[in-house]
């Protein structure tokens, strides 16, 4: 079978603006160019590309808007930082911007705002349409609230183009997150209500335990974890607890897996050498969150890569992108059917898009 990817979370965006990694450029192009520089050695190697997404039939890529707080403790290291909303603002909408450039400028990127855009994109994967015909589609992503400068304001943020909302990543004006204990403030409920009548996706990725479960119990749209793994195999607040993967299922939820070895393995295990990191440990990820739900209709990949980590921070057998199919191999290994397979490395996000998508 001929499988194609959705990939829930890659920070195209903010590499742009703040390390000069165009994603129209091959992911090995841009490790020629930073080969012996600081984001080398701070990001590592690049994984992300246009030409590696098709080669590897990502058909669909989640990709953020993401501002980095100034001065948090959980802060990456950034060209471009917030300590005000007007900040974040800016920085967002000139991220957003990049995405728009991106759709102008090139034949096989197209954003993703509505169901006819979404099937536009997918078509191109059928057979008989010739490789240089495809098209990797961007379904835009705010990584952390604190852009939309009031709730009201997500409406200017939906009309060009977001359709999906993370409320934290570490504490926000709207939420609890990362290292930031919290439930939801009175923002954040105020924004959950204006998403909701916009049909926004919600992704709950990196909100805190209290925030995250308030959040479940008020929000009545499509609800997904795009970059989160299991506590089980990595028990930290960044991650979701068996507790929480079931609320998200009995929701009808999506949890993207993070193929990262520091999220795949508690810090006293995590292998020191990449040939240490077996891939199937990401299938075993996959298949702990398949155990609990009963069946696959609950689980994705949000590979987070060139999120602050590279290529040699990633399991054996992933060096970019284009390697993402190998997890099928993998799978069906464990007994997972060709349409198991299907919908964990795609049809799942693709339900969640188009139940949200008008």
């Amino acid at each position: 079978m001929t499988y194609i990817i959705v990939d829930a979370h890659q920070d195209l965006a903010w590499n742009m603006r703040d390390h000069d990694r165009d994603f129209r450029l091959s992911a090995y192009a841009k490790r020629k160019a930073e080969a012996g520089t600081p984001i080398a050695e701070h990001e590592g190697l690049c994984m992300t590309g246009l030409p590696e997404a098709l080669l590897g039939r990502v058909a669909v890529i989640f990709a953020t808007i993401f501002a980095n707080p100034k001065g948090s403790p959980y802060s990456l290291p950034s060209r471009h930082a917030y300590s005000t909303p007007a900040e974040a603002h800016q920085i967002g909408m000139s991220q957003l911007d990049y995405y728009h450039e991106l759709a102008d400028s090139h034949p096989n990127i197209a954003l993703i705002r509505d169901k006819s855009e979404l099937e536009g994109v997918l078509v191109t994967w059928q057979p008989d349409v010739p490789f240089e015909q495809h098209k990797v589609g961007l379904v835009v992503l705010m990584e952390g609230a604190d852009p939309i400068r009031e709730p009201k304001a997500f409406e200017e943020w939906y009309a060009r183009g977001v359709r999906i909302v993370g409320l934290a990543w570490s504490q926000t004006r709207y939420s609890g997150g990362t290292a930031a204990p919290g439930g939801l403030t009175k923002l954040g409920r105020e924004l959950l209500e204006v998403m909701a009548s916009f049909r926004a996706v919600l992704d709950v990725s990196h909100m805190a335990e209290k925030a995250f479960f308030e959040a479940l119990d008020s929000y009545d749209g499509q609800i997904i974890a795009s970059h989160s793994n299991p506590r089980h195999f990595r028990n930290s607040d960044r991650h979701l607890s068996d507790a929480m993967i079931r609320r998200l299922i009995e929701r009808d939820g999506v949890i993207g897996v993070v193929p990262y070895n520091s999220f795949l393995w508690e810090p006293d295990e995590c292998p020191l050498r990449k040939a240490d990191a077996p891939l199937s440990r990401v299938a075993e990820v996959i298949d702990h969150i398949c155990q609990i739900a009963g069946s696959a209709r609950h689980v994705g990949i949000g590979t987070d890569f060139d999120g602050g980590f590279g290529a040699d921070s990633t399991p054996e057998g992933l060096d970019t992108v284009a390697d993402l199919l190998s997890l099928a191999p993998l799978l069906a290994a464990r007994g997972y059917s060709d349409s198991d397979i299907a919908a964990i490395l795609s049809g799942n996000f693709l339900r969640v898009l188009r139940a949200a998508l008008l």
